[in-house]
């Protein structure tokens, strides 16, 4: 078993590098667009440069690394980036999983495609695999897209939909809401969390796990992958204050129109998960789990 993953740079991918360098079952290799930025934690784990947005790049690697699954974990995920840059959140999102999808057929490639609950509306939750997608963000709608694209190829093909994805990473300059919290309340600074929307918030080495499940069962069809809390992100930030014991009086309420964003936010989402807990055997942690991971991991 030979398996490929695309944006091992970034927080999905490096959790699956972590997770399957150590599967003796399977050959990994890893993929990203610029310098390997594991090579010092992970040197022997075979990484190799790939534009997903260049069509030759694609066809060429596909070609020589002659996987048996595909994992593509890269895309632009910036909501409000893709809202404003329309055009790139179409190649990056769009065009290269086009790209990837005709290297798969032609190679006979099982592939496993990252999506979101950005896909929804927003307005019933949580949400099971049959709920019909209805994006209200641009970043949903190529999303939409990319989706249509796989579930129309000839391959074994399996969508792996998950919701505000969580966790540290080597050399990541990105953050979390966890540490977004804590940090914030450890400087003294006020904070104001939205208490209207509504996620089941994912640990990243759970939806790592979830996709090593669905490759390894040569699973297909559509998974939704999370945790099974529905919680507010202001509801979070009150666990988060709670396990770092910090000032509570410091998180204001608030509700989404507070903030002026480019792209809309689903007010509602969260996923029902019991399809990959029956079928796939997949077990998420709690979102208090998440936090005490996660500062094990950054102390």
């Amino acid at each position: 078993m030979r398996i490929l993953v695309t944006g091992t740079n970034g927080l999905l991918g490096q959790k699956l590098v972590a997770l399957l360098r150590n599967q003796p079952e399977i050959e990994l290799v890893a993929t990203s667009r610029g310098p390997n930025k594991l090579a010092a934690l992970y040197p022997e784990v075979q990484f190799l440069s790939l534009d997903v947005t260049s069509k030759s790049e694609v066809s060429r690697l596909i070609a020589q690394v002659q996987p048996t699954h595909l994992i593509h974990t890269a895309a632009m995920t910036n909501v409000d980036e893709c809202e404003l840059n329309r055009e790139a959140c179409w190649l990056h999102n769009v065009t290269a999983v086009e790209h990837l999808v005709a290297a798969c057929e032609a190679h006979h490639v099982h592939l496993t495609f990252l999506s979101t609950d950005f896909v929804f509306s927003g307005e019933q939750g949580p949400l099971a695999e049959g709920a019909l997608p209805a994006p209200v963000n641009f970043y949903g709608e190529s999303k939409v897209a990319a989706e249509e694209i796989v579930q129309a190829s000839r391959i074994p093909w399996a969508i792996v939909r998950t919701v505000l994805v969580y966790g540290t990473a080597h050399n990541y300059g990105r953050t979390n809401i966890v540490l977004w919290v804590r940090d914030s309340l450890r400087a003294g600074r006020h904070i104001q969390v939205v208490n209207d929307q509504f996620r089941t918030p994912t640990l990243a080495e759970d939806l790592a796990q979830g996709c090593w499940l669905v490759a390894r069962q040569h699973a297909t069809g559509i998974y939704h992958i999370s945790s099974d809390e529905l919680l507010t992100p202001y509801q979070m930030a009150l666990r988060v204050a709670a396990y770092f014991q910090l000032d509570t009086s410091l998180i204001s309420e608030v509700n989404a129109s507070t903030f002026s964003q480019p792209a809309q936010r689903p007010l509602r989402t969260g996923f029902v998960i019991s399809k990959a807990q029956q079928e796939l055997g997949y077990q998420p942690h709690s979102f208090d789990e998440g936090i005490a991971l996660l500062a094990k991991q950054v102390k």
